[in-house]
């Protein structure tokens, strides 16, 4: 495990948490960034921090090995709605953003069959303080996805700190526009 450092952290990783989504097991997701010289990894899978012990367990049995003592580690979660709003990743910036992050999860959960959860825009509002918040472009079409961004982004900027607007390639044919 003694590659090159390189200066990459892929802060949108989706683990097999994010059912058929994401295809590798979070603990293999920390050993392999580590293997290939990352500096760091989020994970974020969609709607659930399920795959965070996991992750965690298996940095802290890395650095018991010597491996890996400056790979910086994130959890959070990769929310998704059930109204226009654009996909989010909610990172908790301390204890008590991990409660909220939590209790955001569990009210949208409560509300959906099990194996879903439903989240709306005023729900992200209510408990997204003490998060570090990155809204992600749609997936919906381009001449919507201005709109759609918008709207999150001016009500969100005021209020939470930590706010980023994510980049992500489609290869759809206009992400030279994007």
């Amino acid at each position: 495990m003694g590659c090159l450092r390189n200066s990459y952290a892929e802060l949108a990783a989706a683990s097999t948490f994010s059912f058929l989504r994401g295809a590798s097991q979070p603990d293999e997701m920390v050993s392999t960034a580590i293997a290939l010289g990352h500096t760091g990894l989020g994970l974020a899978d969609r709607n659930s921090v399920a795959g965070v012990v996991r992750a965690w367990r298996a940095l802290r049995d890395l650095r018991d090995q010597g491996i890996g003592a400056d790979f910086k580690f994130v959890s959070g979660a990769r929310l998704v709605f059930a109204d226009e709003t654009p996909e989010i990743i909610a990172y908790p910036l301390n204890r008590r953003g991990w409660g909220r992050l939590t209790r955001l999860l569990t009210l949208g959960n409560r509300r959906a069959e099990k194996g879903d959860c439903t989240l709306y825009f005023a729900d992200l509002v209510a408990w997204a303080e003490d998060m570090a918040i990155i809204i992600l472009p749609g997936h919906t079409k381009a001449e919507r996805q201005d709109a759609a961004l918008h709207s999150p982004l001016t009500i969100l900027k005021n209020r939470i700190p930590h706010l980023w607007i994510g980049a992500m390639m489609h290869r759809a044919g206009r992400d030279r526009r994007r």
